[in-house]
């Protein structure tokens, strides 16, 4: 399971402390290792970690979480999809955790409805078909198999690492500005990133890169931004 407590930024902890993240922090090996940020479990606060994990009401840096997860190379990942149910905390407890599914007034199962933007409503999360999630899900299916290189840090929770010559992720968990210019790994070009939109045909509905001859893109990302973290991939590019 990813470190929630370390995005949280809890007691010290910090995004920099992540570098290692896997068989460095002592995991088992990697194709071994099933990853997940949250289950239907302990987002429920059944099992280990408590009040530290993170889920799609914490979406922010939920999403966070899940990129970092699906743009690393460490083990077989596994993104959740959820409906809602009404928290109501009693001494620290959700005492509407046995919720199940929305339903009809005959008990059975509503169907899940979809968006036109393709998310889902009425009862129904569906973190799967959220769009950072679903365009982190590409990024992973293309750099499959490209090694973890080019990594960067501040020092504190501004991070970034590329996959090889396919993609480069860069986040922002500080309480202050990103702004650097960093060795992507990539080819040249111009690329759209598919956290803030995606490439549909030859247009970016996001915000775009431009990495230059050498590879090196420059990057500006507001602590304020309300998904604080870029990815490119070499299909992204336009």
């Amino acid at each position: 399971q990813v470190e929630w407590s370390v995005l949280r930024k809890w007691n010290g902890e910090k995004m920099v402390y992540l570098k290692n993240w896997g068989e460095g922090w002592g995991f088992m090996p990697s194709d071994r290792a099933v990853v997940f940020v949250d289950n239907h479990d302990n987002q429920r606060g059944h099992g280990a970690g408590g009040a530290s994990i993170l889920t799609f009401f914490d979406a922010r840096l939920y999403k966070m979480g899940v990129g970092f997860m699906l743009a690393h190379p460490y083990g077989f990942t596994r993104v959740m999809s959820s409906f809602s149910w009404p928290r109501n905390f009693v001494n620290g407890k959700d005492v509407n955790d046995w919720i199940g599914p929305p339903s009809n007034a005959d008990g059975s199962t509503m169907s899940v409805t979809i968006n036109a933007d393709t998310t889902c409503s009425n009862g129904w999360v569906c973190e799967h078909r959220w769009r950072q999630i679903r365009n982190m899900v590409g990024f992973r299916n293309v750099v499959d198999g490209e090694p973890f290189i080019n990594w960067w840090d501040n020092g504190s929770n501004q991070i970034a690492f590329g996959r090889g010559n396919k993609g480069f992720i860069i986040f922002n968990n500080d309480d202050w500005n990103l702004d650097v210019t960093l060795k992507t790994g990539l080819p040249g070009g111009t690329y759209c990133d598919i956290i803030s939109g995606q490439k549909e045909n030859d247009y970016c509905t996001g915000e775009k890169i431009q990495v230059g001859s050498d590879g090196s893109a420059h990057f500006q990302i507001s602590n304020t931004k309300e998904d604080p973290f870029v990815a490119i991939h070499i299909d992204s590019k336009l």
